[in-house]
């Protein structure tokens, strides 16, 4: 059985992104912005995190 313990979404407003991840568990949300050039490399960045961690990609 899969229990949810957070959520995350990166959200794109005015030009600007954000990262809203919610705490499901203590049911609290943080936003934190987060620079285009990482927004550009978040696929590569989960790919070797999914070949570093063994785990299938996409869901």
């Amino acid at each position: 059985m899969e229990t949810l313990l957070y959520a995350a979404e990166l959200v794109q407003e005015d030009g600007a992104y954000k990262l809203v991840v919610q705490d499901v568990v203590r049911d609290t949300v943080q936003v934190t912005p987060v620079p285009k050039s990482a927004v550009d490399r978040l696929p590569t960045f989960l790919s070797v995190l999914s070949a570093k961690l063994g785990t299938a990609q996409g869901r």
